[in-house]
């Protein structure tokens, strides 16, 4: 099958299916990270056949006997000058499965059989790493190539996001960006995607990283409220719509919710009920009327005033969600259309808005495809997600975390498939991080966060996780069923703008200095002054 192998080592001292250590020499020793073959036999289609078994080197090491810690300085040096060398370089690999078809589909099988020593260690050829890491063009997502082989193409199949995507990172790690390679990689497949945005992050999406417009820009738009004071002005975004609701368009059950009234408050919502029964009458209302009318009641009619000035006072908290307006967007109508990523901008915004817009329109968006109204899956990306759905042991309590729940536990069966985004994973709800099967993780040196991604994942084994630190900027570990086998990536260059990357303060600064330097000084302007 390739006649050319590189040879770089033997298989020394004991070896299992999962692993070994193999002897190497200084020139052609390949780095940690790198994807080495040993060849194997195993089952295959109920015969013995021999494979290739791809397998990843996750350590280098040398030791000697001469240069030994037991020994003082002056002792080593005489060693040194005399010129002993006994090095031995050697490298641990795990294997990661072999490749073969199975009703008409490439899979990876995880090798069974015994690998021996003194085996020859051979460099992976390009073609067989490429295979598998290798989709076809309508299931594969471009992300990026390997850390080790940046020739080598990396790409993710789009079924693996039918049960849930976590993207974990710390701030700066470039989680966002890898976001932003997904959302164009779902562009060109023409998926429906809702994006949560709380820091405008993704606002660009529709124009290139010079601005200008690309294949796919038609199909972004922006959805902010016109309260909202955003990161951006609307004049510098293309496409951005209204994203309100009606008040008048809530019902009971929904007021009670946002105003945070107990079910079994059944006075107190009996007064709601009747203060917007008789709004109705008169037409459309508003959140001011509602609490006039309230205030009323509990003026004038003994019976009800208890209850209408509890009634009040819940609802006088409504005043903080800045996002009623006089018409309701529809859902259906303008935020889920074929192929279209819709950015909900909620920079700007205060907690309590955000959290109930983002509510609100997953809910819709879960009812339209449970009932199958909109006939397409849909893709919901939820940045800062730790905010919406918090870890149990939070004090906050948000009204977006149950319908986030649901679509984490139910989602996959109605065509909704959550891509989380979070910097803080210890501080998630750990039920809907563990639902996400596969996870893109960058670097991340807080152990409590390493703790909540190793318990979340059970793809992510040990000697991963201490790769975490380890990485750069821009450098993921992939794991989980959008990968045959576990990968490090170097994320690819984006061809669409990044909304939320990190201020260039050296650039700013020196602005700045131009600016103090083109402004005469107090004194200056006197004595021109003085001069006139």
């Amino acid at each position: 099958m390739y006649s050319s192998l590189e040879y770089v080592g033997r298989i020394v001292e004991k070896a299992t299916p999962e692993s070994f250590i193999f002897v190497t020499s200084r020139e052609k020793h390949p780095p940690k990270y790198e994807y080495v073959v040993v060849k194997s036999h195993e089952v295959v289609g109920g015969g013995i056949e021999e494979v290739f078994v791809l397998c990843q080197v996750k350590d280098v090491f040398s030791i000697s006997s001469a240069y030994s810690s037991k020994l003082d300085l002056n002792t080593l040096e005489r060693i040194y000058q005399v010129g002993i060398d006994d090095t031995n370089l050697l490298c641990e690999a795990r294997a990661l499965g072999f490749l073969c078809d199975e009703e008409g589909k490439t899979v990876v099988k995880t090798p069974r059989r015994a690998l021996f020593p003194g085996n020859p260690v051979y460099l992976a050829p390009d073609d067989l790493v490429r295979k598998f890491f290798s989709y076809p063009l309508s299931e594969g997502l471009h992300v990026g190539a390997l850390v080790s082989r940046l020739g080598v193409d990396v790409y993710l199949s789009v079924n693996g996001l039918r049960r849930h995507l976590a993207v974990i990172a710390q701030t700066g790690a470039g989680k966002s960006y890898t976001v932003g390679v997904i959302l164009e990689e779902l562009m060109k497949l023409g998926a429906t995607v809702v994006v949560i945005d709380p820091h405008a992050d993704y606002v660009f999406l529709s124009r290139g990283v010079d601005m200008s417009r690309h294949e796919y820009s038609d199909r972004v738009v922006v959805f902010r409220n016109p309260d909202s004071s955003g990161r951006y002005d609307p004049s510098e975004l293309d496409d951005v719509r209204e994203l309100t609701v009606k008040f008048s368009d809530l019902s009971l059950s929904d007021i009670a919710e946002i105003a945070g009234i107990p079910e079994h408050w059944t006075n107190v919502r009996k007064a709601v009920k009747n203060a917007i029964y008789a709004l109705r009458k008169k037409g459309d209302y508003d959140l001011h009327d509602l609490l006039e009318i309230l205030e009323s009641m509990a003026r004038e009619s003994k019976r009800e005033s208890l209850h209408a000035e509890r009634a009040y006072n819940h609802l006088s908290n409504m005043m903080k969600f800045r996002v009623f307006g006089k018409h309701t967007t529809p859902v259906d109508q303008e935020i889920l259309k074929p192929g279209q990523v819709s950015v909900l901008d909620l920079s700007g915004l205060n907690d309590a808005s955000q959290d109930y817009i983002v509510s609100w329109v997953l809910k819709e968006v879960f009812k339209l495809r449970h009932t199958g109204v909109f006939p397409y899956p849909v893709f919901v990306v939820i940045e800062e997600a730790h905010r919406f759905v918090p870890s149990k042991d939070s004090e906050r309590h948000t009204m977006s975390s149950p319908i986030i729940k649901t679509i984490a536990s139910e989602g996959r069966k109605f065509g909704v498939f959550l891509i989380l985004v979070t910097q803080r994973p210890s501080k998630i709800d750990s039920d809907v991080l563990s639902q996400c099967n596969s996870q893109i993780i960058l670097r991340i040196t807080n152990p409590r966060d390493q703790r909540a991604v190793a318990n979340a994942s059970e793809r992510l084994g040990s000697e991963l996780m201490t790769d975490l630190p380890g990485l750069n900027v821009g450098e993921a570990v992939i794991v989980g069923e959008l990968t045959r086998v576990p990968v490090i990536v170097k994320v690819r260059r984006r061809f669409t703008r990044e909304g939320g990357a990190d201020i260039d303060l050296v650039g700013e600064l020196k602005r700045a200095r131009e600016s103090i330097l083109l402004k005469p000084s107090r004194s200056t302007a006197k004595g021109l002054m003085s001069e006139v």
